[in-house]
């Protein structure tokens, strides 16, 4: 037998191509990791310019109550770890256990929210208060936008859950979601460890 027939009788697995939605998910999600390394990098040159005025009196004792941001922090990841759960059951073809991951999800992501308007309640200063107020408001304000978009996203997985149109062959959707969910968990580490704990 030739070496040109043994080629020929190996079949190729066709691989089908990745659905748009899922690729405009993850270029868009591309875009805001540009968009937040641009945030993080006029944040460490404004801080490299300020030196040891870093941040500046009276901003720091109000970053010293950090721990309901840690709680926050907890929160958000645990709603990561759901996420995923969620879609490992729809994998499965699981989907009670996927609707009741995603309604955690959603829960934790809500509870985020409202624990950092508390935190922008009570941290004791404000978007004017310095240049470190303005970057502060600045990065965690766009960062709480994404997580607002986030829970929109998922009430949206839920809805189309319930009416049965995510299933285990079309769940394209649900993947997509958890994509961006996971870019705003991570994104809020980096926040988290930058602005409260290295300041």
């Amino acid at each position: 037998m030739s070496v040109e027939a043994t080629h020929a009788a190996v079949p190729t697995r066709r691989r089908d191509p990745m659905p748009a939605s899922l690729l405009g998910v993850i270029l868009f999600v591309a875009s805001e990791c540009v968009f937040f390394a641009a945030l993080f990098g006029a944040y460490f040159t404004i801080r490299s310019i300020a030196g040891n005025d870093w941040p500046p009196a009276g901003i720091s004792e109000g970053l010293h109550a950090w721990p309901l941001p840690a709680i926050a922090t907890t929160f958000l990841v645990l709603s990561s770890v759901t996420m995923q759960l969620a879609i490992w059951a729809i994998r499965r073809g699981d989907r009670p256990t996927m609707l009741r991951f995603l309604k955690i999800t959603l829960v934790l992501g809500c509870v985020f929210l409202g624990m950092q308007a508390y935190d922008y309640a009570t941290i004791g200063f404000s978007i004017h208060d310095t240049v470190f107020g303005t970057t502060f408001f600045t990065m965690t304000g766009f960062h709480g936008a994404h997580v607002a978009g986030g829970v929109v996203f998922i009430y949206l997985m839920l809805a189309r859950g319930w009416s049965g149109q995510i299933t285990k062959e079309d769940h394209t959707g649900l993947e997509a979601a958890a994509i961006y969910w996971h870019f705003v968990d991570i994104v809020w580490i980096g926040l988290f460890c930058t602005l409260y704990l290295l300041k």
